[in-house]
């Protein structure tokens, strides 16, 4: 790959027909991109928790949580690019789509040569950002964990010594920054009884560990909570 080459975007089709999504999988993987199909968005938050996603096409129409919904809640994640999909058109949802985060609305029966240039160019439109900041980043000071976790480093140079609960929450969380990580995986490191485990004290954890943070460094800790699945750490 030559230096100024983007590598192929990672694709998540969220499309709750099975012979649809598969189609359009098997169309984008034929054009180079690398694709995953799910069929509803909680299906893709369990899939982001664990592999990192630079393209979202998502339909409007899914069962549980919609399309809409979804993408409001992926906006969170400002280097996501989002695509919404319907077989319905109007200005109105058009409008409604964008305001909700989406970056791209297009509509049934899909053109594939269309979603596959609408893909490139939107990765190519991302891509610059993400990898300038990057870039930027390499020399920029950040948050980070020493002394086997025990301490964490703030982007002002100061240091915070931590709990156990706090230590392996952040170092849970700092595993893959930007991703989110859902509740119960974030339980499930802090106990071995993960079923005797108050879900609250989780929160509790976080809430005082803002807290902490707040009034030992500069700026806020970069923890947010991410609805319907957990936390993630975006600095």
């Amino acid at each position: 790959m030559s230096q100024h080459e983007l590598p192929s975007p990672r694709v998540a089709v969220v499309e709750d027909e099975d012979e649809l999504r598969g189609m359009i999988v098997d169309e984008l993987s034929e054009r180079g991109y690398d694709v995953v199909g799910l069929a509803s968005a909680e299906a893709l938050y369990r899939h982001m928790s664990v592999q990192a996603l630079d393209i979202v096409v998502l339909d409007i129409g899914l069962p549980g949580e919609s399309g809409l919904e979804a993408a409001s809640h992926l906006r969170q994640l400002a280097s996501v690019g989002i695509i919404l999909l319907t077989g319905r058109g109007g200005k109105k949802l058009m409008a409604k789509s964008l305001a909700m985060g989406a970056d791209l609305f297009l509509t049934k029966p899909i053109d594939y040569d269309v979603l596959a240039l609408a893909v490139a160019n939107l990765h190519r439109r991302l891509a610059p950002a993400m990898n300038g900041a990057a870039l930027d980043d390499q020399d920029a000071p950040t948050w980070s964990l020493s002394d086997a976790g025990w301490t964490l480093h703030g982007p002002d140079a100061r240091t915070l010594a931590l709990s156990e609960a706090e230590r392996t929450i952040l170092a849970r969380l700092l595993e893959r920054p930007g991703t989110p990580v859902f509740r119960k995986a974030l339980i499930e490191v802090l106990t071995d009884q993960p079923w005797d485990f108050d879900p609250h004290r989780l929160d509790v954890l976080v809430h005082r560990l803002r807290g902490k943070v707040n009034s030992r460094f500069s700026q806020p800790l970069p923890l947010r909570a991410v609805r319907g699945i957990g936390y993630v750490f975006a600095p």
